[in-house]
C-alpha cells in the first residue's frame, strides 16, 4: 500500500477546445519539428572542437575550444566512463559512488592514437573515437571498423538539461529504463526516466537511467537527475542537469552487457529462499486509534490476529512463506515478538511495512525477529537519492541486527536498486488490462538487471476470483510475489477484502493451490536462477530476446506477452477473459507442453491453445533439466530426502544446481554447494539417454551427507533397460510398486505423453543413470505468420472525417510510419458523429491476415478505438462482410487483430465506438497490416 492508496476514481473527461490561430501556428510548427527529429534545446551550448588529449594511466582528458572539458576513464577493456563538464572542472559528481560502486578492475593499458580527424582510445574490446571538429564520440569494436554507436551531433546542454544524440541503426532495438510499465522493446518510443508514482501504463514505477541496445552496448547515466529517453532517430537521451556523465558497457550479447552493468552497479541480491514464497500484507491491528481504516475489522483487531490467518493457510494446504501484519496507515503493531514467534512456528517469516522511516528497526529485527521491510511512498516517494538511501537503511537494519539476508520491497528504485531490493509496480487494480501490461513490465525490468520485480497479485484495488487466479498463475513463475488485502473487492464475505489465495471459494482455491504447490516443487530450480542473477546479472524472469537475441520476432514486442522463467520454461499468461490462448510464439527448437507432454517445433506461432481457467500455457525447452523438491508448504517444512530431476532429453544439455542454507549470508563466504548434471541423449528418434550426476561439491549448514535421487524422463517410448553406474535397475509393474520401492523404474505412457520414472536410491557421490532405447518425440510444427505489408505503396482513399483546422489530424498520418503523428477525426467546430472509417489502398493485392492498431502516443486518450469492423476487398464500392470484428482495449499499447486471410487491394477500418466512452472521436497513430502477396485480381477503385 502507498500514500496515494485510495480507490481509483474516474478522471474528468478530456475535452478538446477550440484553439486560437496562434495556437494553431505553434501546433503546426511543433508537428514540423517533430517530423524533423529531436532539436537542440533553446540556447543550448556544446563543447565546440576538441583541442587536445592528455592521459594519466587509463584516464584521458580532452580540452576543447570552449571552457568545457571531457574526462574519459577506461575502467576495463569493455567498460568506460565519459564525463563532460561544461566549465572544465570535475568537482560536480552528485552520484559519487552510490550508483557505480565498483570502478577499479586493474590496469587496462589502453592505447591512444592520433588518426588525424580523430583520436582513438583502444583496448582489446573497443575502439573509442574522439572526433575533433566538432567534438563528438563514436564507439567501434576493437577492429575499429564495426560501429557500435556514434553521436549524431555534439552533446548539448542548457541551464536545466543535457542531451546526447546518437544515430540509430536500421534494425536497432532498445531495452531498459528500469521497471517501465508496459512493453519492453522501446524503439520509436519516448520513455520517462523519472519518478511519477502514477503506476499506470507508460510510466515508470522504478526508473533506472540505463538502457541497452541490440548493437551490443549499454549506458548508465551517472546521475540522480530525472530524464527522458527518446528512441526515435536520432535517439535523444536527456537528463535535467547541466553536466553529462555516463558509464558505457560493451558486449557481444545483451547478457554480456547486463554482466558489465551489474559489475559496476552491483549484482542483484540473493533473496532468502522464503522470499521466493508467497507473501501477504494487511493491517492486523485495526483497533489502534491511529489506524485510518475500519477499526472494527473482524479478525484484524490486534497484531496476534494474524496468526489465525497463518493457521488458515496451513489448514488449507496452501503454500505461503511471509507476512507483513502492519500494512496500513496508522496500523502499527502490538505484541510483536510473540507474534513473530507464533508465525515462525507455522513456517511464516514476518516483515514490517513503513511509511514513516525505520526508527525501531534495531528492536524489530534484533529483538522481535522480523526479517523484511516494505517501504511506502509516503516515506520514500520523492524518489531518487532519498528513496535509494531509504532502501539502504532498510538493508542495514536487517543485516546489522541479524545474520539474515536483505529482503526489502520498494517503489521508486533507481540504477543500483537491484543489489538491494525487490521493486514492485505500486498501487494498481485487479483488471484484465492491468494484467496485460504487467507481463511485459516485469519481464522488461530484468532488462535493467532488476531480478526481483513484481506487482500485487490481482492488484490492490478491485479484482475478481477470475483475474486473481490468472494473475497468480504466471506470477508463480517469477521470483517474488505478494498479495495486498484490505483494499479490493469484497471477499470472501461482507466485511472482508481479502486477497490471500486460501480465502477464495472453489474452484479458485484449488487452482491457486495448484500453482503455489508447483512453485514450491520448483524452488531448487528458481533458487538456482536467483543465484545465476546474483553472479551474472541475467535475471530469472527473461524477455525472450535474452535467450533468442538473433530471432527478429523475439527482439520486439510481438513476444512481450510471454517470458522465459529461467532458461527452461516459456510462460504465456492468459490476460483476458478467455479459455483459448492465441499468439503464443515458440522460438526455434522443440518445446514440450508441461501439462500434456505434446511436443511442438518452433519457430512459429501457436494459436487456439486450450487454456481453461486452471491451465497456464507453459512450455519446456528441449534439453531442460529441472530440479524439484518434494511437495511442501514452506521452505524447511520437510527435509529434502529425495531430490527429483525432471528431464526433457534432446541432444546434450547441462544444469548446475546451487544450494546453501537459504537464510543467512554465509554463502558470501563460500558456504554453498554446486551439483552439475549433464545429459547426453538423441537429438531426434531413438537412442540412449545418459544422465551424469556430479557430487554436490561444497558445504553449508544443513547440507545432508546423502540423499535419494529420482528422475522423471520424458520419452515417447519405454526404455529397453535402465541402469545406475552400470548396474541394472529392476523394472517395476506400475506406480504402486514404484512408490513402495527404494529403487527401480517404470514407464507410464499415459503420463504426459510418456514419462519414465526412475528411483536411483540414496547417493553421496557422483553417479550415472543410463536409460537405453528412449525416444525423443518429433515435434508438431507450429504455424508461421505473414510479414508486415510495407506501407511505402499505401495511400488513403477516403476517410469520413479528419481534423485539419485545429491540428494536423490528417488521415494520412495513420499510415506514415511515424507514431508521433495521428489521424484524428474532426473536433473543431463540433465533433463528427460515429461511426468513422478509413479506407486504404495497399498499392497491390495482398492476402491480408492481420491488422495492427497503435493508439495515439502523445499522452492523449480521446479517440481510442473501441468496437471495430475490418474489411478487405478488391473494390471500394463492394466491401462484402467484415473479415474481423471486435473491441480494442482503452490503452496506449499497440494492439493486433488476426483473422483468416482475405485477398484484396483495399483495406477498410470502420470504427463503431470510442474505447473510453469519452466522445464520438476516432484517433490512430498508426494502422498497419500483415499478409502475403496475392495473385492479381479484378481490383477496382
Amino acid at each position: 500500500m502507498s500514500a496515494a492508496a485510495a480507490p481509483p476514481t474516474r478522471r474528468p473527461r478530456a475535452v478538446r477546445h477550440r484553439r486560437t490561430a496562434a495556437a494553431l501556428i505553434l501546433t503546426l510548427l511543433g508537428a514540423l519539428l517533430t517530423a524533423l527529429g529531436p532539436a537542440l534545446p533553446a540556447r543550448a551550448a556544446t563543447a565546440g572542437n576538441a583541442a587536445s588529449v592528455t592521459r594519466a594511466g587509463d584516464t584521458f582528458t580532452v580540452r576543447t575550444s570552449s571552457a568545457a572539458a571531457v574526462r574519459i576513464v577506461v575502467a576495463r577493456a569493455d567498460v568506460f566512463r565519459i564525463w563532460l563538464s561544461p566549465d572544465g572542472s570535475f568537482a560536480d559528481d552528485p552520484a559519487g559512488s552510490d550508483l557505480a560502486t565498483t570502478t577499479s578492475f586493474g590496469t587496462v593499458g589502453a592505447t591512444l592514437t592520433d588518426a588525424g580527424a580523430y583520436w582513438r582510445i583502444g583496448t582489446p574490446a573497443i575502439s573509442l573515437r574522439i572526433n575533433k571538429k566538432p567534438l563528438t564520440f563514436a564507439l567501434y569494436r576493437a577492429d575499429d571498423t564495426t560501429l557500435v554507436w556514434a553521436e549524431d551531433r555534439p552533446t548539448s546542454w542548457s541551464a536545466g538539461r543535457t542531451t546526447q544524440y546518437l544515430g540509430r541503426a536500421a534494425d536497432e532495438q532498445f531495452y531498459g529504463t528500469g521497471l517501465h510499465l508496459g512493453e519492453w522493446a522501446l524503439r520509436d518510443r519516448t520513455v520517462p526516466v523519472a519518478v511519477s508514482n502514477k503506476w499506470t501504463e507508460g510510466t515508470n514505477a522504478s526508473p533506472a537511467p540505463f538502457y541497452m541496445s541490440t548493437n551490443g552496448y549499454g549506458v548508465m547515466r551517472n546521475t540522480w537527475a530525472p530524464g527522458s529517453y527518446d528512441f526515435r532517430a536520432p535517439t535523444a537521451l536527456s537528463h535535467d542537469e547541466k553536466r553529462f556523465d555516463a558509464w558505457y558497457f560493451a558486449g557481444t550479447s545483451l547478457k554480456d552487457v547486463l554482466d558489465g552493468y551489474t559489475d559496476v552497479t552491483g549484482k542483484p541480491f540473493l533473496a532468502p529462499a522464503w522470499g521466493l514464497e508467497l507473501g501477504n500484507a494487511d493491517c492486523f491491528n485495526a483497533s489502534n486509534p491511529d489506524y485510518q481504516g475500519d477499526h472494527n475489522r473482524v479478525r484484524h483487531r490486534t497484531t496476534p490476529d494474524v496468526v489465525g490467518y497463518a493457521a488458515d493457510a496451513r489448514a488449507a494446504d496452501m503454500p505461503s512463506g511471509w507476512i507483513l501484519p502492519n500494512d496500513g496507515y496508522g496500523c502499527g503493531y502490538t505484541d510483536l515478538p510473540s507474534t513473530v514467534a507464533a508465525l515462525n512456528e507455522k513456517g511464516f517469516r514476518t516483515g514490517l511495512w513503513t511509511s514513516t522511516g525505520l526508527s525501531g528497526i534495531e528492536h524489530e529485527v534484533g529483538t522481535a525477529g522480523t526479517r523484511a521491510v516494505k517501504t511506502d511512498v509516503a516515506w520514500i516517494g520523492s524518489g531518487y537519492k532519498y528513496a535509494f538511501d531509504g532502501v539502504k537503511q532498510a538493508v542495514a537494519g536487517i543485516e546489522d541486527n541479524s545474520d539474515a539476508r536483505r529482503f526489502v520491497w520498494t517503489v521508486d528504485g533507481w540504477a543500483g536498486t537491484q543489489r538491494n531490493a525487490v521493486v514492485w509496480t505500486g498501487d494498481t487494480s485487479g483488471t484484465w488490462d492491468a494484467m496485460r501490461w504487467h507481463v511485459p513490465s516485469i519481464a522488461g525490468a530484468g532488462l535493467s538487471g532488476l531480478n526481483y520485480a513484481s506487482g500485487d497479485i490481482d492488484g490492490i484495488f478491485g479484482g475478481s476470483p477470475q483475474t486473481y487466479v490468472r494473475d497468480l498463475q504466471w506470477k508463480a513463475f517469477t521470483p517474488a510475489f505478494m498479495t495486498m488485502s484490505g483494499w479490493g473487492a469484497t471477499n470472501p464475505s461482507a466485511g472482508y477484502q481479502d486477497k490471500q489465495p486460501w480465502r477464495f471459494a472453489e474452484p479458485y482455491a484449488s487452482i491457486n493451490r495448484k500453482y503455489l504447490q508447483l512453485k514450491m516443487r520448483l524452488m531448487p530450480y528458481l533458487y538456482t536462477m536467483g543465484r545465476t542473477a546474483n553472479e551474472t546479472g541475467v535475471p530469472s524472469t527473461r524477455a525472450l530476446v535474452l535467450e533468442y537475441p538473433d530471432d527478429p520476432v523475439a527482439r520486439g514486442n510481438a513476444t512481450s506477452g510471454e517470458f522465459m522463467a529461467g532458461d527452461s520454461f516459456l510462460v504465456a499468461p492468459v490476460v483476458s477473459d478467455t479459455a483459448v490462448r492465441n499468439g503464443i510464439y515458440l522460438p526455434a527448437g522443440s518445446w514440450t507442453d508441461y501439462w500434456s507432454g505434446k511436443v511442438y517445433q518452433g519457430p512459429g506461432w501457436l494459436d487456439g491453445y486450450a487454456a481453461p481457467l486452471d491451465t497456464l500455457p507453459l512450455f519446456v525447452r528441449a534439453g531442460a533439466i529441472v530440479p524439484m523438491w518434494p511437495q511442501m508448504n514452506y521452505t524447511g517444512e520437510k527435509a529434502v530426502s529425495t531430490l527429483t530431476y525432471d528431464v526433457y532429453p534432446r541432444g546434450d544439455s547441462t544444469f548446475s544446481l546451487y544450494e546453501d542454507d537459504g537464510v543467512t549470508r554465509a554463502y558470501q563466504d563460500g558456504a554453498y554447494a554446486r551439483q552439475r548434471v549433464d545429459v547426453h541423449a538423441p537429438a531426434a528418434g531413438r537412442g540412449d539417454a545418459v544422465i551424469s550426476v556430479g557430487a554436490a561439491d561444497g558445504s553449508y549448514t544443513g547440507k545432508a551427507a546423502a540423499r535419494g535421487y529420482e528422475f522423471t524422463v520424458h520419452s515417447a517410448s519405454a526404455p529397453t533397460s535402465v541402469s545406475v553406474g552400470g548396474a541394472p535397475l529392476p523394472a517395476l509393474a506400475g506406480k504402486a510398486a514404484y512408490d513402495s520401492a527404494s529403487s527401480g523404474w517404470y514407464y507410464d505412457p499415459a503420463d504426459r505423453a510418456g514419462v519414465l520414472w526412475i528411483k536411483a536410491g540414496s547417493r553421496s557421490e557422483a553417479f550415472t543413470v543410463t536409460a537405453s532405447g528412449i525416444t525423443a518425440a518429433p515435434g508438431t510444427p507450429v504455424g508461421t505468420r505473414s510479414a508486415p505489408i510495407p506501407q511505402t505503396g499505401w495511400k488513403v482513399v477516403a476517410a469520413d472525417s479528419q481534423e485539419t483546422a485545429g491540428e494536423n489530424g490528417a488521415a494520412a498520418n495513420a499510415i506514415d510510419g511515424n507514431p508521433a503523428t495521428i489521424w484524428h477525426t474532426q473536433w473543431s467546430g463540433g465533433a463528427a458523429p460515429l461511426p468513422h472509417e478509413i479506407r486504404i489502398d495497399l498499392g497491390a493485392r495482398y492476402a491480408v491476415d492481420g491488422l495492427g492498431y497503435l493508439p495515439r502516443q502523445d499522452g492523449g486518450v480521446n479517440g481510442r478505438i473501441g468496437r471495430y469492423e475490418v474489411y478487405v476487398a478488391d473494390s471500394t464500392t463492394a466491401w462484402g462482410s467484415p473479415v474481423a470484428t471486435g473491441s480494442f482495449a482503452d490503452t496506449a499499447a499497440a494492439q493486433q487483430v488476426s483473422f483468416t486471410a482475405a485477398s484484396g487491394r483495399y483495406l477498410r477500418l470502420r470504427v463503431l465506438s470510442e474505447a473510453g466512452g469519452r466522445g464520438s472521436w476516432t484517433s490512430a497513430a498508426e494502422i498497419t497490416a500483415t499478409g502475403t502477396e496475392a495473385p492479381p485480381g479484378a481490383a477496382t477503385g
